[in-house]
């Protein structure tokens, strides 16, 4: 049976050279390549993109009505180092289902949260 290897978000932005600097400059990505329309941003293990919006659908702005949740081995770090950089969906807390986590937006309204299990 065919095996599904990986995911990666297709972030929808008419702001491709914004978005390229607010993961590069604030978040701490990479950009691996980047193109009239499109860029790819890297950090560890993470790849995402951004795109112009596909020009078959409506696009008044971001229409993902989730968040992109990212797992990282010390949250507390990112938290310190963000928190007065990014525009917070909510703070760091531990939360009853084990983790500890926070939310931000990045630069197009899509929300991005970082989590690690609570240790005992």
């Amino acid at each position: 049976m065919t095996k599904l290897t990986s995911i990666t978000p297709m972030f929808w932005t008419t702001e491709i050279k914004a978005t390229v600097a607010f993961y590069t400059e604030v978040l701490g990505f990479e950009c691996g390549a980047m193109e009239e329309g499109w860029a790819i941003l890297l950090r560890d293990e993470i790849e995402v993109m951004a795109a112009y919006p596909n020009p078959n659908v409506p696009f008044d702005g971001p229409m993902f009505t989730g968040s992109f949740y990212i797992n990282t081995t010390n949250v507390d770090e990112l938290w310190n180092a963000w928190k007065d950089k990014c525009t917070i969906c909510y703070p760091i807390e531990n939360f009853d289902y084990g983790m500890r986590e926070f939310a931000i937006y990045d630069n197009n309204d899509y929300i991005l949260q970082f989590g690690q299990p609570v240790t005992r």
